[in-house]
């Protein structure tokens, strides 16, 4: 075993064995020793020339091998040399797990629980998480993202393992704080509910959104309410997974320019979630990054309560697909090739049986944490370190845990329901704890001191 050291102090260890590494260089020691005695034999003995040349060369081809079967167990195992020794492999996925991950966060896709699990990761592992500096909570969004919108990039340079707040994608940048060897994905859901979301999430933010009585008086006539040349307010109110990716929102719908987008965005990520299969798509990011079943395990967060969801009309739908074109275009084609990777990497039936496996464990965890086996409204919520930030008419739901669980059980049902913002705020009191802590107006659920919980070094 070995151990690689970070420039903040913190030991990181591989457990990845190096068994046969050493067992071929005790093997070489000896045959080394053998033949320099079968020399000294030959001298004594030159009637035996011929005995002893061939038991040599018998030992010689014994000498290869083990050569040889070192170096095919290791390629039968799967072992690989990384391309930087910044990459760390730990232990529980025995030396095989992506731990240099950047997921971009898209805005109502669902995203705010791929970040608790992405934060659950890090915890862990103990990994580097490239936190907004100073009192942001997202990475300079909707400004286009420099490195120097991550607390401390200067110093620690391009050493971080996990990048997963919010964001507007800009590549170069980001490829200064991750490393060679990073994972990139991130995650899409289809415009139509998409929009209606975040017309109810962002209606007193958002002027097109503001004046409009719903979202189907918004979409009749959009270009009455939404004004191009206010376009940083008005981001959320048409395309912005378009702009999350980086790219002009209120740009033509020309095809040539829509193809050379989606072929840029397929040689930037490794791999497009889609929302809607949210399952689906975490079996398949655990796949991808070959992380254990519990890694991928969530419960849902910054959801909203029915009561707050808008009914569509057939025609407002219908106008999403062309007022929201350059999302609608991006969302049909990688959910088509989504459904290629599934059929290509897992196929169907297999797909079904392992969805239906994590949504057991799913049920486990929820009956061992949850008080109400489901989430709550805000003025249901308990512990108030537990309440997610509320926005605009949209009444966002949180969870109540049971009581009496032990401190470790505690700790993890306390990591599945922690809000982004507090979670963001802990983790930045952790990994800085000579900054002065976010300032989110809540109550702190876990101090700044780290709880040894992290999952111990396999023997």
């Amino acid at each position: 075993h070995f151990s690689h050291k970070q420039t903040d102090g913190s030991s990181k260890h591989v457990e990845c064995s190096l068994f046969y590494f050493f067992s071929v260089m005790r093997q070489v020691k000896e045959c080394a020793s053998s033949f320099r005695g079968c020399l000294l034999f030959l001298k004594k003995n030159p009637f035996l020339v011929l005995t002893v040349y061939i038991k040599c060369l018998l030992f010689s081809l014994c000498l290869g091998l083990v050569f040889l079967s070192g170096f095919f167990h290791m390629k039968n195992k799967s072992y690989v040399i990384p391309k930087s020794h910044e990459e760390l492999l730990l232990p529980s996925t025995a030396c095989r797990a992506k731990t240099n991950v950047m997921f971009l966060k898209t805005h109502k896709t669902a995203s705010s629980t791929v970040l608790n699990i992405m934060f659950r990761f890090a915890e862990r592992y103990n990994l580097t998480v490239a936190l907004p500096a100073g009192q942001l909570v997202h990475l300079g969004y909707p400004n286009t993202f420099v490195a120097s919108f991550v607390e401390e990039f200067q110093a620690i340079g391009q050493n971080y393992n996990i990048m997963c707040n919010h964001l507007r994608f800009n590549p170069s940048e980001v490829q200064k704080v991750m490393a060679a060897n990073t994972f990139y994905f991130t995650i899409l859901r289809n415009p139509i509910r998409l929009l209606e979301s975040s017309y109810v999430y962002y209606k007193s933010s958002v002027p097109a959104f503001r004046t409009s009585k719903d979202v189907n008086e918004y979409l009749a006539s959009p270009t009455k309410y939404y004004r191009p040349a206010d376009y940083k307010q008005n981001i959320y109110a048409r395309n912005i997974m378009w702009f999350d990716l980086g790219y002009d929102n209120n740009a033509e719908d020309d095809k040539k320019y829509i193809q050379s987008v989606l072929k840029e965005i397929e040689q930037n990520f490794h791999l497009i979630l889609i929302a809607d299969y949210f399952d689906e798509s975490m079996i398949l990011l655990k796949r991808s990054l070959r992380w254990d079943l519990d890694d991928v395990i969530y419960f849902k967060l910054n959801t909203r309560s029915q009561d707050t969801v808008q009914t569509l009309t057939p025609e407002s739908e219908e106008q999403i697909k062309v007022w929201c074109s350059l999302d609608w275009k991006l969302y049909l084609h990688f959910n088509q090739s989504f459904w290629r990777k599934i059929e290509e990497t897992i196929g169907l039936e297999e797909l079904e049986k392992e969805v239906n496996h994590l949504r057991t464990r799913q049920k486990e965890l929820m009956e061992t944490c949850l008080l109400d086996q489901e989430a709550v409204g805000k003025d249901h919520i308990k512990d108030k370190a537990l309440l997610p930030f509320q926005s605009g008419a949209a009444h966002i739901l949180g969870y109540n845990l049971k009581q009496g669980l032990d401190n470790r059980t505690l700790r993890t049902c306390q990591q599945m329901v922690m809000p982004e913002l507090q979670y963001t705020s802990y983790l930045y009191a952790v990994q800085h704890p000579h900054k002065k802590r976010k300032q989110l107006g809540l109550p702190l659920l876990w101090t700044t001191a780290r709880e040894k919980t992290q999952t111990p070094a396999p023997s």
